[in-house]
């Protein structure tokens, strides 16, 4: 006589929970070693915490006049912030670390091309985000701080900045500024999917210019110089883009531009 119907849905439930318990305890670890790796280097950096936030305040401590400074207007403003700064630092130091746990994590459900397009996917973004970050700093911080404080000389005010507001509006240029940098990964992905051909996406250029501004004059303060700063790369980037999914998915240009999405390395 055959075994009861529910030992048997039983026993075939277990396999698949297991496995299930299984990934959710190899995640926990995963975040776990990210979250070690991230807290790791802030320690290692927290002691440095007013000389890293001083480095970040310099573009615009070297562009206020004369009597302007940078002030606190919450009694923890002079602890938290400086250590904010650090913890931003700490993660951006450990993101190879916090990627890597992610990778190790999603690896084995991908097949081997995909290994091989994440790769130099996730490391080129990484790249590309710290140079957009970078343009963010040396360029885009000194530009805008010296024309604001040039509008705000007639007005006769005196130039003070919450350190506070100082870092919202830091991380926020750097988060427009990271991404904006990442438009050519976006382009090369979208043609080798076979989203968008390297033709659709000239002929959309139009748009992508008025897009470019747009976005600028809601991102960048009001003056033109300002959204010129963000829009003119943002377009540059696109070109990028373009040129690079040319040369790199130039092989599959003839399945591409009939509208075939691209076949698997």
């Amino acid at each position: 006589m055959s075994s009861p119907q529910p030992n048997q849905t039983e026993g075939d439930g277990q396999p698949g929970e297991e496995s299930f318990i299984s990934h959710l305890v190899e995640l926990r670890d995963r975040i776990i070693r990210a979250g070690i790796a991230v807290i790791v280097v802030f320690v290692a950096l927290v002691y440095w915490a007013p000389d890293i936030f001083h480095l970040l305040a310099r573009p615009l401590l070297e562009n206020l006049p004369k009597d302007g400074k940078m002030i606190v207007t919450d009694v923890t403003g002079s602890f938290f912030v400086p250590m904010k700064v650090t913890m931003m630092v700490a993660l951006v130091i450990a993101l190879p670390v916090v990627l890597y746990q992610i990778w190790a994590f999603i690896a084995p459900g991908l097949y081997q091309h995909e290994k091989k397009l994440v790769v130099p996917l996730v490391s080129s973004s990484y790249i590309l985000f710290l140079c957009g970050m970078a343009f963010a700093y040396f360029v885009v911080f000194p530009t805008i701080f010296r024309v604001m404080a040039h509008y705000n000389a007639p007005l006769g005010a005196e130039m003070s900045t919450d350190i506070d507001n100082y870092l919202s509006f830091t991380l926020t240029m750097f988060l427009c500024f990271g991404v904006t940098f990442e438009v050519p990964i976006v382009v090369v992905l979208l043609v080798r999917m076979g989203v968008l051909t390297i033709a659709k996406l000239k002929q959309i250029r139009p748009y992508v210019v008025v897009g470019a501004f747009v976005v600028s004059a809601v991102v960048t303060p009001p003056d033109v110089f300002s959204q010129l700063i963000l829009a003119v790369p943002l377009l540059v980037l696109y070109e990028a883009g373009i040129l690079a999914a040319r040369i790199f998915i130039g092989k599959d240009k003839p399945k591409i531009e009939n509208g075939d999405s691209a076949t698997p390395v």
